[in-house]
């Protein structure tokens, strides 16, 4: 069983156990926006997938970064 499948799975109510705690929502990127990344440094957005991924421009590479988005942070 994968971790995304049970991530699917919903919570009956008259489970025993505590309900799945929800993480935070991941943070919201717009075009041109300033950030930094622990490996690749400072960067601008330069596409925005809502949800889902970020493709930034970090001078020589251009990446795209799935979400969630560990390692970036909006400047």
């Amino acid at each position: 069983m994968t971790s995304s499948r049970a991530a699917r799975r919903r919570h009956l109510p008259t489970s025993p156990f505590k309900p799945p705690s929800v993480g935070p929502e991941p943070e919201t990127y717009a075009l041109d926006d300033q950030v930094t990344h622990e490996k690749y440094g400072l960067g601008r957005v330069i596409g925005v997938e809502e949800g889902v991924a970020v493709t930034i421009d970090f001078g020589l590479p251009i990446l795209r970064i799935v979400a969630p988005y560990h390692k970036l942070v909006k400047l």
